[in-house]
């Protein structure tokens, strides 16, 4: 049976309606749905939305706190008001008869900061051995994770504790001990995302064209393996304000008079039952943005992975 011969444009387009559309000169364009950015999904799920919201407003206290604390509780967070541990002012004083009020708002800020920046460390320094070692492969991906496996013997905390009673509870050391000690685990996850992409064309394409191999890793790699890296940041995140929350508790993290969260728990503990909110606001605040951001890292795995099966 012979092809029809008189095939119009109008038919070709009917066609191919299923894979294409015609443009104003009669030719096929191929068109794919695209899926809906990743930050979409992310709000259409209820943890997600619920995460974005808590972890909003505890960062919005954390950041407009010490600009808030002495016009709305007319003291600063340093300043003495009364009697230790007295009903005196907005939630009482504390240890020292200061404003548990004014020391709450100003006590997220240093914690929120050194999190962010502890996470962004250890982020960028597990991103790059990770990348390294599995894109290099043979002898150096065998040091690189064997190295690896050392750090990841020593418990966080204690590896910390020693780091910090040797060169002192500074914020910078702070930043640094949380981030390195988050850079083994990450090196991991970075490590196997980039095995499941380097045997992609686009990599072998660029080996062909001799492209250096740290614009393939930068260009090529990194920006394919953002979906799991985002999805662990938001877990170290957790971490970070966990473990310098619990430092400060122990006295190796933010020191007086210093108004942090973590340091009101350890200075006030000794009166809950007298005095529960110089402890409790500081605890439910970091527990409140805890949960947020367990939440958020939830909802951005659950987007990047329906992402990544449409495409």
């Amino acid at each position: 049976m012979s092809a029809p011969q008189n095939l119009t444009p109008t038919d070709g387009a009917l066609e191919h309606a299923a894979l294409g559309e015609s443009n104003a000169d009669g030719d096929i364009k191929e068109s794919h749905s695209r899926p809906p950015h990743v930050l979409k999904r992310i709000w259409a799920q209820r943890e997600g939305k619920i995460g974005v919201i808590i972890s909003a407003a505890v960062i919005a206290l954390a950041l407009l706190g010490p600009l808030l604390a002495a016009p709305i509780t007319g003291v600063t967070p340093y300043e003495f008001i009364g009697q230790p541990f007295s009903d005196h002012g907005l939630f009482g004083t504390d240890n020292l008869g200061r404003s548990v009020g004014s020391r709450f708002l100003a006590g997220g800020l240093l914690l929120l900061i050194y999190s962010v920046l502890a996470t962004a460390l250890g982020l960028a320094v597990g991103a790059v051995f990770g990348m390294l070692a599995a894109y290099t492969g043979g002898t150096v991906d065998s040091l690189i994770m064997r190295i690896n496996d050392v750090f990841l013997a020593v418990p966080q905390l204690v590896f910390a504790l020693f780091a910090i009673t040797i060169a002192g509870p500074r914020g910078w050391v702070l930043v640094l001990i949380i981030g390195l000690t988050h850079a083994p685990r990450i090196a991991r996850v970075a490590r196997s995302a980039t095995l499941s992409v380097i045997s992609e064309d686009y990599i072998r394409a660029a080996e062909m064209y001799a492209v250096p191999r740290w614009k393939i890793i930068a260009r090529e790699i990194l920006p394919n393996i953002t979906g799991p890296m985002a999805v662990e940041a938001g877990l170290r995140l957790t971490y970070s304000i966990g473990a310098i929350a619990s430092l400060s508790f122990l006295g190796l993290g933010m020191q007086p008079p210093q108004a942090d969260w973590g340091l009101m728990i350890n200075e006030n503990r000794i009166a809950l039952t007298v005095q529960p909110w110089g402890v409790l606001l500081s605890v439910i605040a970091i527990a409140v943005l805890t949960i947020g951001t367990n939440l958020l890292a939830d909802a951005i795995a659950r987007a990047t992975a329906s992402t990544n099966v449409e495409q």
